[in-house]
C-alpha cells in the first residue's frame, strides 16, 4: 500500500495543498488512536504533517508540528535528530533567526555526540547553522563552520558537498575579500560539479538578489572551464544567470547569457532547444524596449519552428509573435499570427497550447470590440485548459466581461481568483456553518470576512482555520503568478 506521506506529496505536487494536508491530518489522528498522544508514531506523523505544511508555505503551523515531534523523548535517536533539524530549518524559513540558531546549535552538538566529528551526519547539521550565521551577519563564524562542512563532506566523498560549496560561495562573497567563489571546484568530479547549479538555485530565495547573481556569474565561468561551454550544467547556469539578469533589470547581461546558450544549442544541432532560446532572446529584447530586435527574433524563431515541423511549437511562436506585434501597434499582422496559432495548435495534440492560443486570440478580438468572435474564441480556449491554469483564470475574467458587453476584462482576474478561493473554502465546511464568507484581494493579498450562522464547536473552529490556511497557501501561489 502507498504510504500516506507519499500520497500527500503527490497531491501537493499537483497543487492540491488542502487535500495533501487532509491526508496527513488523518494520519496524525490515526496514530493518536492506535499508539497514543506523545508516542513515537505520533511524533513521526507530526513531522510528516510539518513537512507537508512547510512545503505549502504554512511555516508557523509546520513549526508547531516539529515542536510536537521534538517534545517526544527519543525512541529513535536518528529520527529525533531529524525532527530538531527540521525545526531549526523551519524557524530559519520563518525569519526567526535567533531561535533557529539556538535549535541548530543544539542539534549540531547532539549530532557530533551521536555521529562523531568526521561523520557526514554531523556536517548535515552544521551546514544550516552556517546559513543562519550568514543571515545574521556573523560572516566570520559562518566561514569557519562552512569550511568544516566542506572538508567533512569532501573527505567522505559525499555528493552533498555541492550544497555546501554553494553556501560557501555566498559566505566568501559576503566577506568581500575578492577571493574566488568556487575555489577547488576544478578538482571536483563531474557529477557533484554539475549539481552545483541546482544547489545554487535552491538558495535563490535566501540570498540577496545581487549576491545570488554574482554567485551564478562566478559559477557559470567556473563550469565553462571545468565542464566545457556545451555541458548541460554550464547551460543551466547561463539560463539561470539570464533569469537573474531579468529580475535585476540587467538586460544586457541577460541577453549575453541567452546568446551563449543559443550558440551552444546551434553548435550541437539541438533545434528545439535553440528555438526556446530564441524565444527567450525575443522576450529579453522586448523588455529592453527594442521592439524591432524582438520582432526579428520572433521571425527567426518562426523559421526555426517550421524547420522542426511540430505544429505545437509553431503555435507557441505564432502566439508570442502575435502578442508582440499587437504591442508594437501592428494589429492586422498580430491577428494573422494569433489566428494561425490556433490553427497550428488544432493540428497538434497539446490541449494546453491550444487553450492558450484560443484565449490569446479571444482577448485580442475583445479589445478590438469584436465581441461575438471573442466569445467563441474564449469559450473554445477555456474548454481546452485546466480551470486553475493562469491563462484560464485570465480568460474567464475576459469572458465574463464579453458576456456583459464590455470590451475589456483585464481587471477582472482578482475577482475570478477571489471567487475560486471562496468556493474552495465553502465546499470544505459544514453547509449550515457559514452565513457569509466574503473574499477580496487588496494590496496583493486576500482579505477575508467571515460571518457564522451559528456557534461553532471547537473542532469546527479548528477545521475552519485549517481550511482557510490551506486556501491561502494554495491561492497565494496563483496570485503570485498574476502579479
Amino acid at each position: 500500500m502507498t504510504a500516506p506521506i507519499d500520497i500527500a506529496v503527490s497531491l501537493m505536487r499537483e497543487g492540491r495543498f488542502g487535500d495533501a494536508e487532509a491526508v496527513m491530518q488523518r494520519e496524525v489522528r490515526a496514530a493518536t488512536v492506535r499508539h497514543g498522544h506523545g508516542s513515537a508514531a505520533w511524533a513521526s506523523a507530526q513531522c510528516d504533517l510539518g513537512n507537508i505544511l512547510l512545503n505549502c508555505d504554512q511555516v508557523e503551523r509546520a513549526i508547531e508540528c516539529y515542536r510536537h515531534a521534538v517534545s517526544v523523548p527519543a525512541h529513535d535517536h536518528k529520527e529525533h535528530l531529524t525532527y530538531r533539524l527540521n525545526l531549526g530549518l523551519a524557524l530559519r524559513m520563518a525569519g526567526r533567526l535567533e531561535d533557529a540558531e539556538a535549535e541548530l546549535r543544539r542539534g549540531a552538538e547532539d549530532r557530533r555526540a551521536f555521529y562523531g566529528r568526521e561523520h557526514a551526519g554531523y556536517a548535515f547539521g552544521l551546514e544550516p547553522l552556517a546559513d543562519v550565521l550568514l543571515q545574521r551577519g556573523n560572516v566570520r563564524e559562518a566561514r569557519e563552520v562552512i569550511e568544516e562542512v566542506v572538508r567533512n563532506l569532501w573527505q567522505n566523498g559525499h555528493e552533498h558537498v555541492a550544497s555546501a560549496l554553494a553556501l560557501r560561495a555566498e559566505v566568501v562573497h559576503a566577506a568581500g575579500a575578492g577571493e574566488p567563489l568556487f575555489h577547488g571546484v576544478e578538482q571536483l568530479p563531474e557529477e557533484p560539479a554539475a549539481m552545483l547549479v541546482q544547489e545554487v538555485l535552491h538558495r535563490q530565495d535566501l540570498a540577496d538578489p545581487a549576491a545570488h547573481r554574482a554567485v551564478l556569474a562566478a559559477l557559470a565561468a567556473t563550469l565553462q572551464v571545468r565542464l566545457g561551454a556545451d555541458h548541460p550544467a554550464t547551460l543551466n547556469a547561463l539560463a539561470a544567470l539570464a533569469n537573474a539578469g531579468r529580475d535585476l533589470g540587467d538586460q544586457s547581461g541577460r541577453i549575453d547569457a541567452i546568446r551563449q546558450v543559443l550558440a551552444s544549442h546551434d553548435r550541437q544541432g539541438r533545434a528545439e532547444d535553440a528555438l526556446s532560446a530564441e524565444l527567450g532572446l525575443a522576450l529579453a529584447y522586448a523588455d529592453t524596449g527594442d521592439a524591432k530586435a524582438a520582432l526579428r527574433a520572433y521571425e527567426s524563431a518562426y523559421t526555426r519552428a517550421q524547420r522542426v515541423g511540430r505544429p505545437e511549437l509553431v503555435s507557441v511562436v505564432l502566439r508570442n509573435w502575435g502578442l508582440a506585434l499587437n504591442e508594437a501597434g501592428q494589429p492586422a499582422a498580430a491577428e494573422r499570427c494569433l489566428a494561425d496559432a490556433v490553427t497550428q495548435a488544432q493540428r497538434g495534440a497539446d490541449f494546453e497550447i491550444l487553450g492558450r492560443a484560443g484565449v490569446a486570440l479571444g482577448i485580442f478580438l475583445q479589445h478590438q470590440s469584436r465581441l461575438p468572435e471573442a466569445r467563441k474564441a474564449l469559450e473554445d480556449g477555456l474548454s481546452a485548459l485546466a480551470p486553475v491554469h493562469p491563462d484560464a483564470i485570465s480568460g474567464r475574467g475576459h469572458l465574463g466581461a464579453v458576456q456583459e458587453g464590455r470590451t475589456c476584462g483585464c481587471g477582472d482576474t482578482p475577482r475570478v481568483i477571489a471567487d475560486a478561493f471562496r468556493d474552495f473554502v465553502v465546499r470544505r465546511l459544514p453547509q449550515d456553518l457559514l452565513e457569509r464568507f466574503d473574499v477580496t484581494i487588496a494590496d496583493g493579498d486576500f482579505k477575508i470576512d467571515v460571518h457564522l450562522r451559528r456557534e461553532p464547536s471547537q473542532d469546527e473552529l479548528e477545521r475552519l482555520n485549517g481550511v482557510v490556511q490551506s486556501a491561502l497557501a494554495e491561492f497565494r501561489h496563483k496570485l503570485k503568478e498574476q502579479y
